[in-house]
């Protein structure tokens, strides 16, 4: 299509690892090609990736990032790469990680007037204050992503918990809003399954707290682990995925079940056959797991951070805790474990909840985006 409209992607994160970035990413792309858009994914590579990408990739050179190898570090862009992206002709350069990639995306479209805009995922700056050695930098980080993001035409965030907080950190406003999506037929109550518990060696009677998330530090694991030591009321604690500082949980949590990383089926299955998802991480921008928890109909005991916020209604989905209180994580939860029908109105309330969040909406938003930066078009 010789006017279709061109969109270059650039992400530090696309198909060697399933993260929540990477996902939604790859649901964006495939979406556009379905509306007849182009799109070139500039990103590192694996030699085997963790699943099947959508679009056409441009490989970016990379190498294992120190200290977190599952992860890929591009030290710069290279010349050919520069000029693949110019001769591809994007209308439009999506960013969505702020480091040495990103920069040098956001270099090149500002030498070439090209329109450059940023989606916002993660609060990165939130990782190094769980790395003593990092800690001291976060003050130059945010003041960093501060230059980066409003040098941006435009930055989506998912959330309106995530606006106020960088705006509190003194970001520009050019935030528009790009909430996230569910699959409201995949993580749904009806998946409960009791062969999977019976295949962990979970009761029918017994009461299953859940956490899903990567398993390093920054997920505030010293939360988790100190919350359900805490909690006295019988109960089994299951941990869904994997990660660096999976032998710490283990350690600190000798009895609970570990399935490592689940996806698709399995990971809905995981969901609907628990019954209170805990998840105390303030580094997310939205989380997609809370929501995922919600649609299969638990009631959520979350951080009040970024991310939760938007999402659990405290005292009617959920509960909302400071990420720092591990006792009063652990009271909510034994709350519930001891009240079976507050169980299910929250539940019942969750699911109702996550039913308005819409990935058709969603990704639709985001082509208007693009589209109303081509000139002469109104923005939305």
């Amino acid at each position: 299509m010789a006017n279709s409209l061109r969109i270059a992607l650039v992400t530090s994160s696309y198909n060697y690892i399933a993260d929540g970035v990477a996902l939604t990413l790859n649901r964006l792309v495939g979406y556009l090609e379905r509306q007849g858009v182009e799109v070139l994914v500039f990103t590192p590579t694996a030699d085997t990736p963790a699943f099947t990408h959508n679009g056409t990739i441009a490989p970016v050179p990379s190498m294992p990032l120190p200290g977190r190898p599952e992860y890929r570090l591009v030290l710069r862009m290279p010349s050919s790469v520069k000029r693949q992206l110019l001769d591809f002709k994007p209308d439009v350069i999506h960013i969505a990680v702020p480091d040495l990639l990103g920069h040098a995306a956001l270099a090149l479209a500002e030498a070439n007037n090209i329109p450059a805009v940023a989606t916002y995922h993660t609060r990165y700056e939130t990782y190094l204050r769980h790395y003593w050695y990092l800690a001291p930098f976060e003050s130059m980080l945010t003041k960093i992503l501060r230059r980066f993001y409003g040098d941006c035409r435009e930055v989506y965030v998912p959330s309106d918990s995530t606006r106020d907080a960088l705006l509190a950190d003194g970001l520009k406003n050019n935030f528009k809003p790009w909430p996230r999506g569910i699959e409201t037929d995949r993580f749904h109550p009806s998946k409960r399954n009791p062969a999977w518990r019976t295949q962990l060696g979970i009761g029918e009677d017994e009461l299953v707290v859940l956490h899903v998330s990567r398993l390093v530090r920054e997920k505030r694991l010293d939360t988790l682990t100190a919350a359900l030591k805490q909690i006295a009321v019988p109960h089994r604690v299951v941990i869904v995925g994997d990660g660096p500082d999976r032998d710490f949980v283990q350690t600190q949590l000798p009895h609970a079940i570990f399935t490592g990383f689940l996806g698709g089926d399995a990971l809905a299955a995981a969901y609907a056959s628990s019954d209170i998802f805990f998840f105390p991480s303030d580094s997310e921008s939205f989380g997609n797991v809370t929501l995922e928890a919600m649609a299969s109909g638990l009631p959520c005991v979350c951080a009040d951070a970024t991310g939760s916020r938007s999402l659990v209604i405290d005292g009617q989905t959920g509960f909302l805790v400071p990420p720092d209180d591990p006792a009063r994580f652990a009271r909510h939860i034994t709350a519930l474990v001891q009240d079976a029908p507050l169980r299910t109105a929250m539940g019942q309330a969750a699911r109702a909840r996550a039913l308005t969040f819409s990935w058709d909406e969603t990704l639709a938003r985001m082509l208007g985006y693009y589209r109303a930066l081509l000139p002469g078009t109104a923005s939305p």
